[in-house]
């Protein structure tokens, strides 16, 4: 059997590996030479060495502004949605009747489209805010609380799966043991429990900070329009820069390459604290 795997093993790998070469690797390595260069098309690239990067961080202050939004909009994220999502699983791994329909309803947001849900929230939104004569576009502080509630809306029900997951892992025999040991429900919980399903917070904190932090759709439908772009996340402001500047594309590319460093070092940093737990454990 395993003769016959090594045998066939370039025969089924090959067509993927250069369907990811061709269609990844290359545009990646391209799009990384470009950002040192100044075009409109790939043919007519001049280089200009540093001169993008350094234009996207002096002079585009909404750059700046957009990383900072980022990095707040993901950290309150990744709180809300961990902590609504975990008391959502604990109360349904109860014994309660309806928990499978419950959970089903939950989750049912995240199988809607990213587009569809900014813009079903953003009529949502200035529904309520209408009758104060005012929208979502009003303060960024409206658009920010609105990504947030989007946010919470759409991946508690998705996280809250995984979370019950790892709770019903916990044996039944050592919170017993607890409980007749005295423990609360409250050491029990945080003794108990919540040391079992570190699996599944670090799991849960890592896919609530990618998707958070490279949020895009959302972004676009539902605060579009918001006072001198102040609501504007990193991949909506790359985006805008790249085809809504004229002579920007290289500052664009640049962007896009800072923002793939940093998606890669969250990344790294997560995995490598995700092996250091497993390692303890």
């Amino acid at each position: 059997m395993k003769k016959s795997i090594h045998a066939y093993f370039p025969i089924f790998v090959l067509p993927t590996l250069l369907a990811f070469t061709f269609f990844f690797i290359i545009p990646f390595l391209m799009g990384i030479g470009l950002s040192f260069t100044k075009f409109t098309t790939v043919t007519n690239a001049k280089w200009v060495g540093l001169d993008n990067y350094i234009k996207a961080f002096t002079f585009d202050n909404e750059f700046t502004h957009a990383l900072i939004f980022t990095s707040v909009f993901t950290l309150v994220s990744i709180i809300t949605v961990n902590v609504f999502s975990f008391l959502l699983a604990l109360a349904l791994t109860k014994e309660l009747k309806g928990t499978g329909v419950f959970r089903s309803i939950f989750f049912l947001p995240n199988l809607i489209g990213g587009i569809v849900l900014g813009y079903i929230w953003n009529l949502l939104i200035n529904g309520v805010l209408a009758p104060f004569g005012v929208d979502i576009s009003y303060k960024m502080e409206y658009g920010f609380w609105g990504l947030v509630i989007l946010t919470n809306w759409q991946l508690i029900g998705y996280m809250m799966v995984i979370y019950i997951a790892g709770l019903q892992n916990v044996p039944g025999d050592l919170i017993e043991a607890a409980a007749i040991d005295g423990a609360s429900p409250l050491t029990i919980l945080f003794k108990v429990k919540i040391p079992m399903v570190m699996p599944s917070i670090t799991i849960c904190m890592f896919l609530t900070l990618t998707n958070t932090f490279k949020m895009f759709d959302q972004n676009l439908a539902l605060t579009a329009g918001a006072p001198e772009n102040s609501t504007e996340m990193l991949a909506l402001n790359i985006y805008n820069t790249f085809y809504g500047r004229i002579g920007w594309q290289g500052v664009g590319q640049a962007k896009a390459v800072v923002f793939f460093l940093i998606v890669a070092v969250i990344a790294f940093l997560q995995l490598k604290l995700t092996g250091s737990k497993e390692v303890e454990q």
